[in-house]
This record gives structure tokens, sequence and C-alpha cells, in this order.
């Protein structure tokens, strides 16, 4: 038999390269747009840009902190939320559902996840504020107002909202990563656990849940970055107000909803390169977010290592 074309295997080897060296390109392409559309309102405002909370397109004063904070305080209620309900959901469908309901639980998860934005704004804003704002924001007030976390006027759109909305585009997308990760951990975790005499419940939390953390932390990550770039549905709840208010019944904004809102709107180089800027900044969030959520998943990862050893 002749023997296998070296040609082929390196033909094949640098093909898939070129395709992943794409992709690396396309992440430095954007940063280098966003930084080259943003460089006069760099050199201008600087390091007060991300300090400051002026947000004047009139007088051109212009300040991202109150973005900032409205990203990343509903980004972290959608996760409070998501996250346990996700992996829940992925624990039923994996460990304990019986089959004949798996498929089709399934099924209605992965179309929650197709569901357009826009069309769970409207959602929110017609069925889900009206009901929040009549039912559990009150109950929230009277029993958690002394945390400083649910007081002020209820107005329904304000940032608890926003990350509840964010919460429910992103529970299917955390809650099939998390059930194809339950799903390869090796049954012989299980039977082992079993043959211990753990109840199944303890198999679930001591042989599943502890093998797959790993992977169930990355999936929270995924949802993190879906979570921070959310934006139409967010946009339609959230209040669009540019204020950094400890109450999470009080209106806010969030950076990619700003850029929604007012980039058709900007009418001087300045304002436009703003807008530019936050992008900039929202572009950085989310690698920035990435990198930690990697340093984390290297952290368990010797954490095991050297229990295991």
């Amino acid at each position: 038999m002749p023997p296998p074309s070296r040609f082929a295997d390196k033909a094949f080897e640098w093909v898939t390269l070129a395709m992943a060296l794409v992709v690396v390109l396309l992440v430095i392409l954007v940063g280098w747009q966003l930084a080259r559309g943003s460089s006069a309102a760099i050199q201008k405002f600087g390091f007060h840009f991300l300090a400051t909370s002026t947000w004047d397109p009139v007088a051109e004063q212009f300040g991202a902190l109150p973005f900032i904070y409205g990203t990343i305080v509903s980004s972290l209620i959608a996760l409070i939320i998501a996250v346990p309900l996700s992996i829940a959901t992925a624990v039923y469908l994996t460990e304990l559902a019986p089959l004949w309901i798996r498929q089709p639980l399934t099924s209605l998860i992965e179309m929650l996840a197709a569901i357009p934005s826009v069309i769970l704004g409207l959602w929110g804003i017609f069925v889900m504020i009206p009901w929040l704002r009549d039912y559990p924001f009150p109950l929230l007030k009277r029993y958690l107002g002394w945390t400083g976390l649910f007081t002020g006027p209820i107005y329904g759109v304000c940032m608890f909202a926003g990350g509840i909305i964010i919460a429910i585009m992103i529970l299917p997308i955390i809650t099939s990563v998390s059930r194809e990760i339950l799903r390869s951990v090796p049954d012989l975790q299980r039977e082992a656990a079993y043959a211990l005499g753990a109840t199944r419940w303890e198999v679930t939390r001591i042989a599943v849940l502890s093998y797959a953390k790993r992977g169930l932390f990355g999936a929270m990550i995924l949802g993190l970055g879906r979570a921070l770039g959310e934006t139409m549905a967010v946009t339609m709840v959230i209040g669009n107000t540019p204020q950094i208010a400890a109450s999470l019944f009080a209106p806010g904004y969030t950076l990619a909803s700003v850029i929604a809102n007012e980039f058709t709107e900007a009418t001087t180089d300045l304002y436009l390169e703003a807008l530019f800027e936050i992008g900039l900044v929202l572009f950085a969030i989310t690698i920035l977010a990435n990198l930690i959520g990697q340093l984390l998943l290297r952290t368990l990862k010797t954490s095991g290592a050297r229990r295991a050893a």
C-alpha cells in the first residue's frame, strides 16, 4: 500500500490554522476599529470618561460610569437569578426527569433561546412590568426595604426589571450547556457512589455536580458574556436613565442600550466618538470578564489536582 500523503495532512493543518487565526484577526479588527473611532474622545476625556457620571450631549460632556454601573449590576442580577434555575433545570433533565418528559422540556428550553429579544422586550413591557409593579415589588419593598436595595418609588421600569429580562434570555443558554456537561459525566461516577450506599441526592451532589463544577462555571461565563451585551430587551424595560442609584427599583442604563438609543441621534463628531468609546468599554469589559473566568477555571483545576494528589 502506498504511504499516506503528508501533503494532505499538512494542508489540512494549515487550513484549520488559518481559520483559527481568522477568528483572532476579527477580534483584533473590532477592537482596532472601536479604538480608531473613539480616538478624539479618548484624547479629550482620558480616564475621566470612565470615572464621571455626566452625560450631556448638548454641552459635549460625556462620562460612562452610569452605563458601566448599569451593565455590571443588571448582569449580576441576571446571573443570581438564572444560574441556580439553569443548573437545577439541567440536573432535573439529566438525573431525575422521566424519559417521556425530557425531550419536550428540552425542546421548550431551546425554543425560549430562539425568541427574538425585541419580542421578549414587548412581553416585558406589557406583561412582566405591570405584574412586577403590582405584586412582587411592593412585597420586596415592605420586607427587604431595610437593605437599601428595594427603596424609593416603584415605576416598574428599573434596574431589577432589566436584570430579570436578561436572566430569562440567558437561562436557556446556561441550561443547555450545563445539561450537556452533566450528560458527559461518566456513569462510573454514579455507579461508584451508589455502590457506597449514597442516596440519589448524594450521588447528584457528590458524584455529578462536584465532578462537573468546572464545566458548570464555564457555562456561567458564557451566560455572563451574553448578559453583558444584551441590548433591545434591556433597553425596553430598564428605564434608560444615566444615573447611579443604590435601589434596584430606580431606572438605569447599560452600555449596549445607550449605543442602541443614541447612535442615530449623534449630531456631532465628539458625540459619535463618545458612543464609539462606549462600545470600546463594553468590548473591554466582555474580554476582561472572559479572562477572569478563564483564570478562575484554572484555579479550580489546580485546586482539584492538589486534592487528588
